[in-house]
């Protein structure tokens, strides 16, 4: 009988990095900061909604984590470069960024007006690549490389009625993905994206209990809506040793939404 071969698994574990999570004052961000100090990483949980960046940091540390909870407004270059030098500051070199603050303007496309249009590109485009600059920058100036998700959006790839320039920004930051992974693949920063469905979340749990909405998810394969415990799994991938041969890529999570 011959010799029996001995493998190693890779871990989740992320006790010793340090991650940043933009828009955690609720919804999806509050569940990656969550999720991110279970699994061990010391969070910067970010947002412009300091009372509820005050309660989630509490709510971390009441669990045995450890997070910063730092101001940012991801539309103004100058409070990124502030967040990242208090998050290094406080916590260490960044080694994740969960670069998920976004916004939507629902109209139909002959509707949108020029502001709504440009806040949307401003938060969800704009932002998301000078927050990746940042983080990107700090990973290479330390030569140790990184994790950058994006989180997009089924519409990135899929039309999704009424939300014309929603979909056009999420677009962008999937080719921003791909963009950024092979501009950095050599710097050992993997940059990858999550383009989810429709995940029940404050912002929408009224629309999805209206008559409209539930019409809405009967249109769907299993005929159910997600729920923010549905991304961990792929959270955790893309962020810890799992994920080391994973760049460039974009993640659906939808339950089959958008087929």
């Amino acid at each position: 009988m011959g010799d029996v071969t001995e493998i190693t698994l890779p871990s989740y574990d992320l006790t010793g990095k340090v991650a940043l999570v933009t828009g955690a004052t609720s919804g999806l961000g509050r569940r990656f900061a969550l999720i991110l100090a279970k699994a061990g990483a010391r969070v910067a949980i970010t947002g412009r909604r300091l009372e509820r960046l005050t309660e989630l940091k509490n709510e971390i540390e009441a669990l045995g984590g450890t997070a910063a909870a730092v101001a940012l407004d991801v539309t103004d270059t100058a409070s990124i470069a502030a967040c990242m030098a208090e998050t290094e500051a406080a916590l260490g070199p960044l080694d994740i960024l969960i670069n998920n603050a976004g916004m939507n303007v629902q109209a139909l496309p002959a509707d949108v007006t020029p502001d709504g249009f440009d806040t949307m590109f401003d938060t969800n485009v704009r932002g998301a690549f000078f927050m990746a600059q940042a983080a990107g920058r700090s990973m290479m100036a330390r030569g140790t490389g990184g994790r950058i998700v994006n989180i997009a959006s089924i519409g990135a790839r899929t039309v999704l009625p009424g939300l014309t320039i929603y979909c056009m920004t999420k677009a962008a930051v999937a080719m921003m993905t791909k963009s950024l992974a092979k501009e950095w693949a050599r710097k050992g920063i993997n940059v990858n994206a999550m383009c989810p469905g429709f995940i029940e979340t404050e912002l929408n749990s009224d629309w999805f209990a209206s008559e409209g909405g539930q019409k809405q998810i009967k249109t769907w394969p299993r005929r159910r809506l997600g729920v923010e415990e549905d991304l961990d799994g792929t959270l955790l991938l893309l962020v810890s040793d799992h994920g080391r041969f994973i760049t460039g890529s974009l993640f659906t999570v939808d339950d089959g939404q958008s087929l």
